[in-house]
């Protein structure tokens, strides 16, 4: 097995043999599908005990890059690196850095109006009859009543999801991972109280609707217009926010 055994410090040794035996994954050295050696096997050649080796094995699964399989035919195999589990630490960082301020509303909706307009422009020369269905079955559900604020929120996550899928291109989708998957949550979280519903699913029937019409234009436009009504709605929560404190500070 193409890995280098040796210089394993003792400090956090899982870790530093699952960074080996990822960075071995990432490179090609390790191919998909290939059988890892048992437990028994890497713990000899990495000179350390079993439950260490057990240890790192769990870190490579957490990152979905190893599988394991039972019976005769069984092990542990490399499997084909999965671009969400990847990106979902890098998804949660950023959830972090947002939470405690790092970013600001406006580079936020910046880097959103940036990226997401390249995918309704390559959705609009890609998009199949499946991404259409799919942003429409999200709209419909975001005009019902009864739905819930945390369903909406969610329902608009997977909107915004099935626009990028319908892009179809691969680096960009793991790219807009952390834009959809954490920028957006912690964005409907703060303006979830003051945004007008019906007016998010509206903006989200021109993105829909521009998008089957194939131009690239008004789809870019519906998504501007989105974006600057979820900014204005950012600071209208943050002001009610302020006044509410100052209100409770006289009380």
């Amino acid at each position: 097995m193409p890995i280098e055994y040796e210089d394993v410090v003792r400090t956090g040794v899982a870790k530093q043999v699952a960074d080996k035996i990822r960075v071995a994954i990432l490179d090609g050295r390790l191919k998909i599908d290939e059988r890892l050696p048992t437990e028994e096997e890497l713990a000899r050649s990495f000179g350390i005990s079993r439950p260490t080796v057990r240890e790192a094995l769990k870190r490579l699964a957490a990152q979905n890059l190893i599988r394991s399989q039972r019976g005769p035919t069984g092990g542990t195999f490399v499997k084909r690196p999965d671009p969400e589990g990847l990106s979902s630490a890098i998804t949660g960082a950023a959830t972090l850095l947002v939470g405690v301020g790092a970013f600001d509303i406006d580079e936020i909706i910046g880097a959103r109006l940036e990226t997401e307009a390249i995918c309704c422009r390559l959705a609009c020369e890609r998009r199949s009859e499946n991404d259409l269905a799919a942003m429409r079955a999200e709209i419909a559900l975001q005009r019902s009543a009864s739905l819930s604020d945390e369903d909406f929120c969610a329902s608009d996550v997977r909107f915004h999801r099935a626009l990028v899928t319908a892009a179809g291109n691969g680096p960009l989708s793991l790219m807009m991972y952390t834009v959809v998957e954490a920028f957006m949550p912690i964005t409907n979280m703060i303006v979830f109280q003051v945004r007008e519903r019906n007016r998010v699913a509206t903006f989200h029937q021109r993105l829909a609707d521009s998008i089957e019409a194939c131009d690239p234009v008004l789809a870019t436009a519906a998504l501007s217009e989105l974006l600057a009504y979820v900014r204005e709605s950012y600071a209208g929560s943050l002001k009610r926010r302020a006044e509410r404190e100052a209100a409770q500070q006289r009380g």
